[in-house]
């Protein structure tokens, strides 16, 4: 009944509407993308009903498997979801546009300390969405006492080895127990999918005719692509997952720039709203630099799109499928395993982002601060994002 009333909520929705969510998403969007979970949840889910909390954590089970910037994924697929492709391509747009602009306009600043002082609540606030966010999320997977284990067993795992390929291996492990201890039958029944091929074709093709191209082309953007778009499918994961590999290359091997310059972009953007993948506009400016204006804004956008563009064709292949997917009886009773798990990145995230954030009063004021507005959804996310950013200024 909670489906189909969602889904004749949705056919209303218009795409305005949608989208001016999906910006004050954007907005509110500070840290990784587990916080930007909290942010879906109480905006997309709590607020405005687009998606259950049970979808949600669906698709961020799903996002998690696959490579590319997981939380961008996620708001894509609910944009598919709304509006079909169109949509989710508007709102890709929406969500990382302004953060990419801005990033792409750092590029060209010749100024290396720029003032963070606006900045220095906003870890404590993105704490508190975390911490809503795991709570409403955990309720709802943790069920039965399989599926309590489960979370449990994905939060310390995942808080013990914070390792890339840990979180797929977690996700299919909870997946396959849940198949393991169902009683049910016949769980592979068959179903007609026909997934869009195009798009994993333009994947495959894109990522292998831009490697031959930057083999026998020696031209700098096509290298800044390749590179970019190579990083966007190697990468399972948020932003934080692929700056290890982009100093290594950007920094370490082709001296595009220097160390502090990395420094400062990676330090700006973890306190600046948008998917951290936004970084890569910047990197690309940085690397297209000495060529003139217009082939570092090249640069910027070959940086950009190289990036978000494998996650993007990614779920434009999978999300179309994944409805009928989930009629399958197997991955049915999988997704109450993969679900768990799910809850459990999310629980061991919080408290991995509270260790992060300096433990004194003002931060942890701003924290409680934060979790109670959200408890009392009276108070719209970006008056919370507005008060934090002024708190910082004045305090």
């Amino acid at each position: 009944m909670n489906t189909e009333k969602n889904l004749k909520n949705i056919s209303k929705v218009s795409w305005k509407t949608f989208l001016k969510d999906v910006f004050i998403c954007s907005m509110g969007a500070y840290g990784g993308p587990e916080a930007h979970y909290g942010v879906f949840t109480e905006q997309l889910v709590v607020k405005k009903k687009y998606l259950t909390e049970e979808e949600l954590v669906e698709l961020i089970a799903l996002t998690g498997i696959l490579p590319g910037p997981s939380s961008t994924q996620t708001i894509v697929a609910i944009g598919h979801k709304i509006g079909g492709p169109i949509l989710a391509f508007l709102t890709m747009l929406v969500w990382a546009l302004p953060i990419i602009t801005f990033m792409t306009i750092l590029s060209f600043l010749s100024s290396k300390n720029i003032s963070k002082e606006a900045f220095q609540y906003i870890g404590p606030m993105a704490v508190g969405f975390i911490i809503v966010a795991a709570y409403r999320i955990g309720r709802k997977v943790a069920t039965d006492k399989v599926t309590l284990l489960l979370l449990i067993l994905g939060a310390v795992t995942t808080y013990f080895i914070r390792k890339p390929w840990i979180y797929p291996l977690v996700l299919i492990f909870g997946g396959v127990v849940s198949i393991i201890k169902s009683k049910e039958k016949d769980l592979w029944n068959r179903v007609k999918l026909n997934p869009p091929w195009k798009y994993l074709i333009a994947f495959a093709v894109i990522g292998i005719g831009s490697i031959i191209l930057n083999i026998f082309w020696d031209n700098k953007i096509i290298r800044i692509f390749e590179s970019f778009y190579r990083y966007g499918y190697l990468v399972i994961g948020g932003g934080q997952v692929v700056i290890p590999l982009m100093y290594s290359e950007l920094v370490e091997i082709n001296k595009y720039m220097t160390d502090q310059e990395f420094l400062t972009g990676f330090g700006l953007i973890q306190g600046l709203p948008g998917p951290m993948f936004s970084f890569s506009a910047y990197a690309g400016g940085m690397a297209a630099r000495g060529s003139g204006v217009l082939i570092q804004l090249i640069g910027a956008l070959a940086g950009g799109i190289g990036i978000f563009l494998p996650g993007l064709l990614l779920i434009y292949f999978v999300y179309p499928i994944w409805e009928n997917l989930k009629k399958i009886k197997g991955i049915k009773v999988s997704l109450r395993g993969i679900t768990a798990i799910a809850g459990g990145l999310i629980t061991t995230s919080a408290i991995i982002l509270m260790q992060k954030s300096d433990l004194i009063l003002e931060n942890i004021l701003v924290c409680l601060l934060t979790v109670l507005l959200l408890f009392i959804k009276k108070v719209p996310t970006p008056l919370i994002v507005i008060a934090v950013l002024v708190a910082g200024y004045i305090w």
